[in-house]
């Protein structure tokens, strides 16, 4: 093998990583929000990046049964459906249960994780137990080929930009919008925001909805890069409060950089080693930096 190739399959497996990453990183900012700025340990979070990624799949089967020319143009809507469905399940649950739960970090753990049980059995008989696939448009499909044998995907293109879209929205929101402001307050001091004005619950509750929400664009952009089931979602759960823990709670920077390290550091070990020794070595590497840095990779001092 030459040394070009060696370095095309490099870049090839390193661009893997930033599909992985991409999802990572979406369903991280959805828990960075809620996790790391309302500190809800939120079990279910899984689910709502499925809610998405069923969106996704029932936009284009209903594309390609009643409306054919207009398969190619479904997809950017079916994302923004998928954020508003996954949105509206967020407040919901919020508003029936989350709310009376606050400060009660095991009793949320173990409801959410019950909701978590409850929406997958709802997808097995509303949707069925196998896994599906949307009719991608032809526009998100092949690859572009830079330099001989070296074929980038189109669709991990299209998801890298989805996800700094995304990215770059929570971040300017969460400090240029007033909610941004609601929420940066609420979390120094929920008791001096809530005597300068500050509604700290409907805070919480359009937080979480718009924590839920992002998932489901998370699960938007995996369908690009894999069938949707059940449980689909919760097999992202654990990589995603790694994420989140790794790089700091309340941290939306040391969220990217952590989705980016973890991604690539799988990505590459999978190229020489078993997917699930490649999982092994990268919890590994995340467990003794935690040791030395519990705190996570950038964390932020708060007021109690």
């Amino acid at each position: 093998m030459t040394l070009s190739e060696m370095m095309n399959i490099g870049l090839m497996q390193g661009f893997a990583g930033l599909s992985l990453f991409s999802v990572l990183l979406l369903m991280g900012l959805g828990l960075a929000i809620i996790f790391g700025q309302m500190g809800v340990i939120n079990m279910a979070h899984g689910e709502f990046m499925t809610i998405g990624a069923y969106t996704i799949y029932l936009g284009s089967k209903i594309a390609e049964n009643h409306a054919p020319h207009f398969l190619p143009f479904y997809f950017p809507l079916a994302i923004l459906a998928a954020f508003g469905f996954s949105f509206i399940a967020g407040w919901l649950v919020e508003w029936a249960l989350i709310r009376h739960l606050y400060r009660r970090p095991l009793d949320t753990l173990l409801a959410t994780w019950g909701i978590s049980l409850a929406i997958q059995q709802m997808f097995r008989t509303f949707v069925g137990p196998k896994e599906v696939s949307p009719t991608l448009p032809e526009w998100i499909l092949g690859s572009w080929a830079p330099a001989p044998g070296l074929d980038i995907p189109i669709n991990g293109l299209f998801v890298l930009a989805l996800t700094a879209v995304v990215t770059s929205g929570v971040l300017i929101a969460l400090h240029r919008s007033r909610w941004g402001l609601r929420v940066r307050a609420t979390v120094a001091n929920r008791v001096m925001a809530n005597a300068t004005g500050i509604d700290t619950k409907k805070t919480d509750r359009l937080t979480f909805a718009i924590g839920c929400g992002i998932a489901g664009v998370a699960g938007a952009a995996f369908t690009t890069i894999g069938s949707t089931g059940p449980t689909s979602g919760s097999l992202y759960i654990v990589d995603s409060f790694l994420v989140v823990t790794f790089g700091g709670a309340a941290s939306l920077l040391g969220t990217v950089l952590s989705a980016f390290g973890i991604a690539q550091t799988q990505s590459i070990t999978e190229f020489f080693l078993a997917g699930s020794m490649a999982k092994v070595i990268t919890l590994s590497l995340i467990v003794l930096i935690l040791m030395v840095r519990p705190q996570g990779l950038f964390a932020v001092k708060v007021r109690r």
